[in-house]
């Protein structure tokens, strides 16, 4: 597998409002690779920290390391390798491959789920497997139960509330309404484009959606956060890992996850409170998973390579 088919297996993983936040830079050999983050795709009103732009990287991260496995070839990742804050990792090719190499098909498959699932009963094993993804990379899967669910919804409620007041973070949303043409961010028809930015950057629905989102939590088949013990970059990185490789547990055994992150980005209040009801460790994502149809992936940037300081980045 060649490094620009690497760095693009790399590039099917999630990232915030699909900005796919990444540069790679590729050794003259081919033999290492250096993760930057690309702040000029960065969400400044949504994420001002940049938590959920590591992210993002974390989990193209694993994505690639999914990839050098299925092509016989280990990774050795070494983060933040310097001073550079956005310098997120040094990933050498080499040596005998990990496990992660049977959950190459799920990268296709993967997908970001919308709207309500169906009513289905996730089994214990399922969950437990979960769980395992996400401590295999330094993380905490906590699936909620009743109690913690009706906590959820109420704050995934109260988080659309005070980000659609915000006509800074509206506008932000706005601008990343594209049509698949565009390679990135969240897709809609071209005739739906206009009145699509408009009515966002325009209307405060916080409101509705949060009334419809808290419903979203309270009828899905499973709800997890996925956390943190501390709230690094190194924390993030680890985060990203650990999201990408439950994500594709999950698709392996049907499962989709549609994103509830309202809570993480509001404010660092209602953070806050999500976090007490994980007995204190740091909320990093929230999803609730369950059963769906294969869809249609989001679009991806296509990827050019050079080799040097010029690195790998999408044209």
């Amino acid at each position: 597998m060649s490094i620009t088919e690497l760095v693009a297996a790399a590039a099917r993983a999630p990232s915030s409002h699909n900005t796919q936040p990444w540069r790679w830079v590729a050794s003259d050999d081919g033999r290492r690779l250096e993760l930057y983050a690309d702040r000029r795709r960065a969400l400044p009103v949504n994420d001002p920290r940049g938590r959920e732009l590591v992210i993002s990287c974390g989990a193209a991260l694993f994505a690639l390391r999914v990839a050098a496995a299925h092509d016989g070839t280990g990774v050795i990742v070494e983060p933040f390798p310097d001073e550079d804050p956005d310098h997120l990792a040094t990933v050498y090719l080499t040596g005998p491959p990990g496990d992660e190499a049977v959950l190459y098909g799920a990268l296709a498959t993967r997908h970001t789920h919308h709207g309500s699932f169906a009513p289905a009963s996730i089994t214990p094993d399922t969950l437990a497997a979960l769980r395992a993804a996400a401590r295999a990379e330094g993380a905490c899967l906590h699936v909620m139960d009743a109690l913690q669910r009706d906590a959820v919804a109420g704050l995934v409620a109260e988080g659309d509330r005070v980000l659609w007041c915000d006509r800074g973070w509206r506008r932000e949303l706005a601008r990343w309404f594209r049509t698949r043409r565009g390679g990135d961010g969240l897709t809609v028809s071209p005739a739906a484009l206009v009145p699509t930015r408009f009515a966002v950057a325009h209307l405060d629905l916080g409101r509705r959606r949060g009334a419809a989102n808290a419903r979203l939590v309270e009828d899905a088949p499973a709800v997890v956060v996925l956390a943190t013990h501390d709230d690094e970059p190194g924390d993030w990185l680890r985060a990203g890992q650990a999201l990408e490789r439950v994500l594709l547990v999950a698709a392996v055994a049907g499962l989709s996850a549609a994103f509830e992150n309202q809570p993480c980005e509001a404010s660092p209040a209602v953070r806050a409170r999500l976090g007490a009801v994980l007995h204190g460790r740091v909320p990093q994502m929230v999803a609730r998973l369950g059963p769906s149809e294969p869809a249609r992936p989001s679009p991806r940037r296509p990827v050019r390579v050079s080799a040097g300081r010029g690195g790998l980045a999408p044209r």
